[in-house]
């Protein structure tokens, strides 16, 4: 079982800070506007929605956690520690990679080129197993420690798209994932139409989606991450792309977890209010301890 988990956070949180009416306080409104989507505070206390990706972390036995970031990102230091390596944080260590912009781009370059530029910062993961996953979902902590546990080399969450709460044309827009007979991947479909989606469905005949978090063997994986190509409709580089890259020259080597629940998101203001009565309703006794 191994003990690393990155977290990407560096994006750029366009479609956080677009205008739109939601009713939010002034306070939490300039929050979306002006901060990583990880770093907004919707409780009393102050403290970031990110605690609580790193509490169910926690629970499911990590213990370093790489955190990218933005490189004009200097908020996250006051609630992880000023050190770029080795913050203490309730019995986790925290670590911080940049993510750098490329002189011709305004925008960071994607999720691969995120995890490039972490692999790079800290070459250790390459000889390593890692987690990666959005800052921007609240996984729970039995998605994290199914990841953390599976004896497969390479490993994602299959998610039941019938259990995801979301709108159905939101719900519409994921991707669904097609496996084998065992689960393994084989492809990743990007906005099937409804008479297509009936293709992909799996043994058990439910469609799956992936939420965009993954364990990887880092010295299988290093090669597709640094190769990674550029998304021509995104002008991306994307870890979907470099994961599917993978599976072409190596078949059956990424197993699907299935699991059925819901996955909070925080991509929109729209998501702000949802995310906070979730939190209410499921992290009552948060014990950092237990």
């Amino acid at each position: 079982m191994h003990e690393n988990l990155i977290i990407l956070a560096g994006g750029a949180s366009s479609r956080m800070k677009k205008a739109i009416n939601t009713g939010l306080s002034t306070d939490l409104t300039a929050q979306a506007n002006t901060r990583s989507k990880s770093l907004i505070s919707i409780d009393t206390s102050g403290r970031p929605v990110m605690d609580y990706l790193l509490y169910n972390a926690k629970q499911a036995g990590y213990k370093h956690v790489f955190i990218v970031i933005g490189e004009k990102e200097n908020l996250i230091k006051e609630f992880y520690g000023d050190n770029l390596k080795g913050n203490s944080f309730h019995g986790l260590t925290i670590n911080y990679a940049i993510q750098y912009i490329p002189k011709n781009r305004e925008k960071p370059f994607g999720t691969a080129d995120a995890l490039h530029q972490a692999i790079t910062q800290y070459p250790e993961l390459n000889t390593e197993t890692y987690t990666v996953c959005n800052s921007d979902n609240l996984y729970s902590e039995v998605a994290l420690k199914a990841l953390r546990c599976t004896d497969h080399a390479n490993a994602f969450v299959s998610y039941d798209r019938d259990a995801l709460q979301f709108s159905l044309q939101r719900i519409a827009r994921f991707a669904l994932v097609s496996l084998d007979e065992e689960g393994f991947l084989k492809d990743i479909i990007e906005k099937p139409s409804v008479q297509d989606s009936e293709l992909y469905k799996d043994e058990s005949g439910k469609l799956r989606v992936s939420m965009n978090i993954f364990k990887f063997d880092g010295a299988m994986f290093q090669e597709y991450v640094v190769n990674c190509p550029v998304n021509e409709k995104r002008n991306e580089k994307e870890l979907p792309t470099a994961l599917l890259n993978m599976v072409k020259e190596h078949s059956a080597s990424v197993i699907g977890i299935p699991i059925s629940e819901h996955v909070p998101d925080l991509t929109s203001k729209e998501d702000i209010a949802i995310l906070k009565e979730y939190i209410e309703k499921h992290y009552v006794d948060m014990d950092w301890n237990r």
